[in-house]
């Protein structure tokens, strides 16, 4: 029931319970006392004082025995906001902010830096970079120096997401090299077999850096399957510095750092050619348009389509159907479809792909080398090796979308996490990117999937990081643009993605979502939409999500409020990270010229404190 829609008679029978109507999961030290102090007047009869933390919130009279979600909130009150922050704190992040709103100081960047770095020498350089961009944006070296950004966050109610944010200083061209030498096959090296492949799914040249314009992304090129194991060792000390520093923390992974991109193309292009041939069956059944997860086919129409293509006899699609238990009701949605080419598809013989021309099912490429196989098994091993990790520990972790001709095979890998790790926690979460025409299709038939198999559903939806570097591609290399037409169609997918999850929180608890968004009206967006389905902040069904140095004005007031929110947490060496937060500057330059709403949350704080007599303040925790 939504709290705005309780009974009078339901409100008098919860005012009984005064002490327990606490709306605010209090972390510091003054919000501690403060609730001791509002538990202590409540059992002496006393009205339950909502709080400074909460009197910008439209509650239902503070009278449930559990408190109602936040209709909205205020984002303007400084003094909560950034109550974590010293002064010497705002005026960096003005200062910081500034710059990256300063053309030639960012189309300049990594020149100034190199500059900065010759001038100063090594040491002075970091101390530097510490007191500036470095310590705006990155939490620390290691996994020891980012526990004090930990524990203060923690104490004022935000938790953490690490992210080792190490990437090696390439040039383009060795950026380049490197991708083409680990993209392409062997037997597209001899010019063999190669027909079938679609140019999305190849790499191509001008566009095997996959840095370029890409933002707040790290980017991981191949080099051996040793430096793979390399990126597991050090996945796994970063989940285990979650789990070492906070009870309910995440980890972010990117699997283009485990394996060989080659076999994140291949996998992709042949999941996208086998849903392809499950819409042209639809539309071959008068369903073209149709929402993929709304799609049913009936199963004799099918039957007889497959055996006119030359896919199979009437005797194998029938053995094929009754050995699967599929098609029983008659029809055939996307899952049970899925389902049947995963049993046609083994490890052995995954590549395998429709051809309509030939009517016959073959091999994406006419053969692998050995050492090809073995890489794609070495992925898939490492990617175990970390859910494990991750389970015992406690740590939730998220693996991070890339470009979109990886997307379908990283999303496919980690739905197959969810289903063997997520059985009783939502321990793996995947990434939505809401920019993409195709994502409600991809959020919709995973947790259909979910909800059959029984487990966790457990997403992070964003908007994406990829929007130049796709477009580009996709027109010089003549394929669809897969990414929405404007930033308002952007926006509603995103809004129609996540109530899509919050309606299926409501009806089956073992949906969960995280909100990484720093959008003002996205968040309010999800307030109302929580209050309305009654989805309540302690049950931990929806998170949210920020990058550490930027949007604290959402993300303290959420975190005060008692709502799960956390910072993505970058960390590492200073020099490792520099292109982490070259790109940061870029991110920031659009940003900060398109609203200057965050400067001005911070020049307000600091003539309040200037004002009040509290320029030398220090939060205490």
């Amino acid at each position: 029931m939504a709290c705005s829609k309780m009974s009078p008679a339901m409100r008098l029978v919860a005012s009984l319970r005064c002490p327990l109507t606490l709306s605010v999961r209090m972390r510091s030290t003054a919000a501690a006392k403060a609730k001791e102090q509002a538990a202590e007047d409540g059992a002496q009869g006393k009205p339950c004082p909502l709080g400074s933390q909460v009197d910008h919130m439209e509650r239902s009279e503070n009278l449930l025995h559990k408190p109602c979600p936040a209709v909205t909130m205020n984002f303007e009150n400084t003094q909560e906001a950034y109550k974590s922050k010293a002064t010497w704190e705002l005026l960096r992040s003005l200062m910081v902010f500034w710059l990256c709103s300063v053309d030639p100081l960012v189309d300049r960047n990594q020149q100034l830096l190199q500059l900065s770095r010759k001038l100063l020498g090594q040491n002075l350089f970091e101390s530097m970079m510490k007191m500036t961009f470095y310590g705006q944006f990155v939490a620390g070296e290691d996994q020891e120096s980012i526990k004090p950004v930990i524990r203060r966050n923690r104490a004022f109610g935000v938790g953490s997401v690490l992210d080792y944010s190490v990437e090696e200083d390439l040039t383009q061209e060795e950026a380049e090299k490197k991708e083409i030498e680990s993209s392409t096959a062997e037997v597209e090296k001899e010019n063999l077999g190669t027909v079938q492949r679609e140019k999305k799914y190849q790499v191509q040249p001008g566009f095997g850096d996959r840095r370029g314009g890409v933002i707040s992304a790290r980017t991981y090129f191949y080099a051996d399957e040793a430096k793979c194991d390399h990126h597991m060792e050090t996945f796994l000390k970063c989940i285990e510095a979650s789990g070492g520093s906070s009870e309910d923390g995440f980890s972010a992974i990117k699997l283009t750092a485990l394996g060989r991109p080659q076999f994140l193309l291949q996998f992709s292009e042949v999941l996208v050619k086998w849903r392809r041939f499950f819409h042209q069956l639809a539309a071959d059944q008068g369903q073209a348009g149709v929402a993929a997860v709304e799609i049913e086919l009936e199963v004799e129409k099918l039957k007889e389509s497959l055996a006119k293509l030359g896919i199979a006899t009437k005797d194998e699609i029938h053995n094929w159907f009754t050995g699967e238990n599929l098609g029983l009701s008659g029809t055939m949605d996307l899952l049970d479809w899925n389902s049947l080419i995963d049993n046609r598809t083994k490890l052995s013989k995954l590549l395998l792909v429709p051809d309509l021309q030939s009517g016959q099912v073959e091999p994406l490429l006419s053969r692998f080398t050995e050492e090809e196989d073995l890489q794609m098994k070495r992925m898939l091993q490492r990617m175990d090796v970390l859910a494990k990790k991750a389970l015992e520990t406690g740590v939730r972790l998220m693996v991070d979308a890339e470009q979109t001709y990886f997307q379908p095979a990283i999303s496919r890998l980690t739905l197959e996490m969810q289903r063997k790790f997520n059985k009783d926690n939502p321990i793996i979460f995947n990434t939505y990117q809401c920019y993409l025409k195709e994502a409600y299709d991809n959020v919709t038939a995973d947790v259909e999937l979910s909800r059959r198999e029984g487990w966790h559903f457990g997403a992070k939806l964003v908007r994406g990081a990829y929007m130049q570097q796709e477009r580009s591609r996709a027109e010089e290399v003549g394929y669809e643009d897969p990414i929405n037409p404007t930033y308002e169609k952007t926006n509603e997918m995103y809004h129609r993605c996540l109530d899509y999850v919050l309606e299926e929180i409501r009806h089956n608890r073992k949906a969960n979502v995280m909100v990484a968004s720093h959008n003002e009206d996205t968040i309010k967006f999800t307030l109302k939409r929580m209050n309305e389905l009654g989805i309540y902040p302690e049950d931990k069904k929806v998170y949210f999500g920020q990058l550490l140095g930027m949007c604290d004005q959402i993300s303290f007031p959420l975190g005060q409020a008692g709502y799960p929110v956390y910072k993505y947490v970058p960390y590492g060496p200073v020099n490792e990270v520099l292109p982490y937060l070259s790109r940061r500057a870029q991110e920031n330059r659009g940003i900060m010229k398109g609203a200057t709403r965050e400067r001005e949350l911070l020049w307000r704080e600091f003539k309040r404190r200037l004002l009040t007599g509290n320029l030398f303040y220090t939060p205490r925790f």
